[in-house]
């Protein structure tokens, strides 16, 4: 049984404040607890009877067997989904010479904490182990964001700091690719297998200060080239297309 406080608690975890405050993050649904489960420390979980059955517990972890009505409470999905837990906040050393050995992603003031987990799931996919987030970008472990990383967040480390930091950082043969609009086309520019791949804010794309370290501009052509098409490509599926072509030219 779940207590008032306990209910209360879980749900303030929806304020970032109140996350950051206490390095705790909530996590939902057995599919993405299990894939959380051996890779950060579970501090509670609050699960049905179905959840638990056949499960074995860490001996750290407090945890308590909820009825469907007490998950309802908790939960901040419209279909609850067996299990609730809170896991504590990863502490992940930054080495600003990772670009120098591995393809990495900048995200530059990204929004939307759904495309922010989708973009760290796409990370997961083509083998990208580090995101280099603006102060500005949404909290990877808001509950949305975490849901929408289907347990990506477990192997794909994000660090915030301030870009210019991370640039001023770099040795000067390092590449900088940036998408926008005017760039040249990605599918006969020349990539590389390292260095930094830049992804702008839903709205205003790559900011002023941001662009002034990108060294290779791309762009993503659409087709049938020079037709009426839509604006822009969502940032998440534009990341999706980027780093499966950065991907494609060195596979072995």
């Amino acid at each position: 049984m779940l207590s008032k406080n306990k209910i209360k608690y879980i749900r303030s975890l929806d304020l970032k404040k109140i996350r950051n405050k206490d390095r705790v993050f909530v996590a939902e649904g057995p599919k993405l607890v299990d894939e959380l489960l051996p890779s950060f420390e579970c501090l509670f979980l609050a699960a049905t009877k179905d959840y638990l059955r056949g499960k074995s517990i860490g001996g750290d972890t407090d945890f308590a067997e909820v009825t469907q009505e007490e998950l309802q409470r908790t939960s901040f999905l419209k279909t609850p989904q067996e299990v609730v837990a809170v896991f504590r906040q990863p502490d992940y050393p930054v080495d600003l010479h990772i670009p120098e050995t591995e393809l990495c992603l900048v995200l530059d003031d990204i929004q939307d904490p759904g495309n922010l987990g989708t973009i760290v799931r796409i990370a997961d996919w083509f083998g990208i182990k580090h995101i280099f987030c603006s102060t500005g970008t949404a909290d990877v472990y808001n509950p949305k964001t975490v849901q929408a990383t289907m347990g990506a967040i477990a192997r794909v480390k994000l660090h915030y700091m301030q870009l210019t930091d991370l640039f001023n950082s770099l040795s000067p043969d390092i590449r900088v690719f940036g998408t926008f609009l005017d760039g040249k086309n990605i599918y006969s520019e020349e990539l590389s297998e390292t260095g930094l791949i830049v992804m702008g804010n839903e709205g205003n794309g790559i900011s002023r200060e941001v662009e002034r370290s990108v060294n290779q501009r791309l762009y993503i052509p659409n087709y049938p080239q020079g037709e009426k098409t839509s604006e822009s490509l969502n940032v998440a599926v534009a990341t999706a297309i980027t780093c499966a072509e950065f991907r494609r030219r060195f596979m072995k």
